[in-house]
């Protein structure tokens, strides 16, 4: 079973980014043509990623992958769902969080909070919260205990952490490295408070629906993560179709398996984004 054979149910496209489009370098083989050849079909394609950043700066790495723009219709990040938060705070996580944060992230994801009324320190005894948008490059990034020092300190100061991406590990060309999530369950397990956004917390679908302009009961996600891409599908009520390109590598017959234990039912499952 490919793309193709689904086509035609479906008008609307929701794809997850790492592990299904690409490996955080190179995207796999055949994305770009089942990209082309949905486009052709009228197909809607929005992209829903756990990125901790702006939906803007994802498109641009997109266009250095050779993803161009007008080969989709729009992208959601759980990065731009934190910034919407952090700036309208009628969100009962966000009211009362403060303006004073520490940051617990790598320098590209500074876009998430640029140019908001926030102030960043450097400690977490000055701060109001924590951010966390996963391992800072100069640190160890296939070691969530390279981070103990920082959260016991936040969890000391009684900082609540919001996690931007709730990701608990990704392939990097290859590689498995630690995520924001990951960071964020170490944290909840100590004892501190973290507010999660994105997959597969079902709010994130509507920014996305709205995105994409298509009936939710026309509309599929794509995605390579049990516990995020299909689990939060099922929580938004919208069909879902397991890639095996990433995170959950695995045959059919062992991915079927998993997804029973997990009491998760997606429509399809592909051995890659491919038509």
């Amino acid at each position: 079973m490919s793309i193709a054979d689904l086509a035609d149910a479906y008008d609307g496209f929701i794809v997850d980014l790492w592990g299904v489009v690409h490996d955080g370098v190179h995207t796999y083989p055949g994305v770009i043509d089942a990209l082309a050849r949905l486009r052709a079909a009228g197909k809607r394609v929005v992209f829903l990623s756990n990125a901790p950043r702006r939906s803007a700066a994802v498109a641009d790495s997109l266009a250095t992958m050779g993803i161009e723009p007008g080969t989709y219709d729009g992208v959601m990040t759980s990065g731009e769902a934190v910034r919407s938060a952090l700036i309208d705070r009628t969100d009962p996580d966000f009211k009362n969080l403060g303006s004073r944060f520490v940051h617990l992230g790598p320098a590209r994801d500074r876009n998430l909070f640029e140019g908001l009324a926030l102030t960043e320190v450097a400690t977490p005894v000055e701060a109001q919260f924590m951010l966390n948008t996963g391992p800072d490059d100069l640190a160890a990034q296939d070691d969530a205990a390279a981070f103990d020092v920082l959260l016991a300190e936040s969890l000391k100061a009684g900082l609540p952490m919001v996690c931007a991406n709730p990701d608990l590990e990704v392939i990097r060309d290859g590689q498995r490295i630690v995520c924001a999530g990951l960071l964020a369950q170490r944290y909840e397990e100590w004892g501190g408070k973290v507010i999660w956004r994105g997959k597969p917390d079902p709010a994130v679908y509507a920014p996305t629906l709205a995105l994409l302009g298509t009936a939710r009961e026309r509309s599929v996600a794509f995605g390579d993560s049990l516990r995020t891409d299909i689990a939060g599908a099922k929580a938004a009520g919208i069909d879902s179709v397991l890639v095996l390109s990433g995170i959950h590598i695995a045959n059919p017959e062992q991915a079927r398996h998993d997804c029973a234990q997990a009491m998760l039912d997606p429509v399809a499952i592909l051995p890659g984004f491919i038509w």
